[in-house]
C-alpha cells in the first residue's frame, strides 16, 4: 500500500528538491523503516491513516533499538519531508510530525587550524616534483574558497573564472554556485594549470577536470585526505585533521574577522542558515576575553572606562 507514495515521493525529491541520488537513498530509507515498523506492529497500513501518536511510538522504538540521537533526528526530518510531499499531493490534510520532536542533539564542534598551522603545513609540500605544484594549488583552494572535498575533486577547468576572481562549484544535490577565490589560490592555480596540468597524462573523459593523478583521472577523496593528514603529520600538528578541516578554518576565520553569517552560508553552499551558525561558537573566545578585560565583577578598578561602581570617571581637571 505504501509503494506508489514512496515512488511519487522519490520522483518529488530527484525532480522538484533536485537531491542527490545518496539523500533520496536515505529519505527512502527512512520511510520504509516507518514501514517496516508498522507492519510488525499491525498499525495502519496508509499514509493517510498514520497520527502522531503512531509516530511516537515509532520513534520511541528506534530509539529502543539504540539508534543514535542524530539517527533518530535524520529519520524525523525524512518523515517530516515525506508527510509535507503527503500534504501537497492532497493525500492528508495534515501533519502528523507537525508536534513531534527531534531529540536535542549535542553539537561537535569541529576542529580548526590557525592561520600559522595552515601555513606551517603548505611550507611541507616539495614544490619541486608536479603532484608538490598541484598539492599547493589544492590547499590553496581548499582553504580560500572552503570546498568540500567532493567540490574540490570535481572542480572543472572550464568552471574557473581567474581573471574575475570566481570558480563555479558543484555542491550537495547538484546544486551549483559562485565562490570567490582568493590571491594566493588564484597564483598557485594558474602555476599549476600552466606548467604542470599541460603535461598530465590525460584518460579520456577527464579532460575539463582540474585536478588529476598520476594516472591522469581525476584525485579520490581518499586521496585527498591522505596528502592532508601526510603535510600535517610533517607540520607537527596533531589535531584530527581531514579536508574538511580546512572548509572549517575558512568558515572560522571568516567568522572571526566578523563576517556576515548570510555570506559564510552563501560560499559554503549551506542550504539553511542554522547549519552556518555552529561557526558562531567561534567568538566565545573572544567574547570571554572582552569579559575579562573590561567587566568590573571580572576586571577590577581600572584606569579608564568605567568605575567597578558602573559610574564613569570623572575628566581630568
Amino acid at each position: 500500500m505504501w509503494e506508489p507514495y514512496i515512488k511519487g515521493f522519490k520522483a518529488y525529491l530527484r525532480v522538484e528538491r533536485c537531491l542527490s541520488t545518496h539523500s533520496i537513498d536515505a529519505y527512502r530509507a527512512d520511510v520504509e523503516r516507518l514501514t517496516q515498523y508498522l507492519l510488525a506492529a499491525n498499525l495502519a497500513t496508509t499514509p493517510g491513516e498514520v497520527g502522531s501518536e503512531t509516530l511516537r511510538q515509532f520513534l520511541r522504538w528506534i530509539a529502543e533499538l539504540g539508534m543514535t540521537e542524530s539517527s533518530q533526528a535524520r529519520i524525523l526530518s525524512g518523515l517530516r519531508a515525506f508527510f509535507a510531499y503527503c500534504r501537497m499531493e492532497e493525500v492528508r490534510t495534515d501533519d502528523p510530525t507537525e508536534l513531534l520532536e527531534a531529540p536535542k542533539l549535542k553539537r561537535k564542534l569541529p576542529d580548526t587550524l590557525s592561520y600559522p598551522e595552515i601555513q606551517r603545513m603548505l611550507e611541507q609540500i616539495d614544490h619541486s616534483k608536479p603532484e608538490g605544484v598541484r598539492n599547493r594549488a589544492m590547499l590553496e583552494t581548499l582553504y580560500s574558497c572552503g570546498l568540500r572535498v567532493s567540490e574540490l575533486i570535481g572542480l572543472m577547468r572550464s568552471g574557473l573564472y581567474l581573471e574575475t576572481g570566481f570558480i563555479r562549484v558543484r555542491g550537495k544535490g547538484d546544486k551549483e554556485r559562485l565562490v570567490p577565490i582568493g590571491r594566493d589560490a588564484i597564483k598557485h592555480m594558474r602555476i599549476y594549470l600552466e606548467t604542470v596540468r599541460p603535461l598530465a597524462p590525460v584518460v579520456t573523459g577527464y579532460g575539463d577536470h582540474v585536478f588529476l593523478n598520476r594516472r591522469g583521472r581525476s584525485l579520490s577523496r581518499v586521496m585527498v585526505f591522505y596528502i592532508i593528514r601526510d603535510l600535517a603529520h610533517a607540520a607537527g600538528i596533531r589535531k584530527d585533521i581531514s579536508p574538511h578541516t580546512l572548509r572549517h578554518s575558512f568558515a572560522t576565520h571568516l567568522v572571526e574577522g566578523g563576517a556576515d553569517l548570510r555570506a559564510v552560508q552563501e560560499m559554503l553552499g549551506h542550504e539553511s542558515i542554522t547549519t552556518t551558525e555552529i561557526y558562531t561558537h567561534l567568538d566565545r573566545r573572544f567574547l570571554q576575553e572582552t569579559l575579562l578585560r573590561y567587566h568590573p565583577s571580572f576586571a577590577g578598578p581600572r584606569t579608564g572606562g568605567a568605575e567597578p561602581d558602573g559610574h564613569l570617571p570623572k575628566s581630568p581637571g
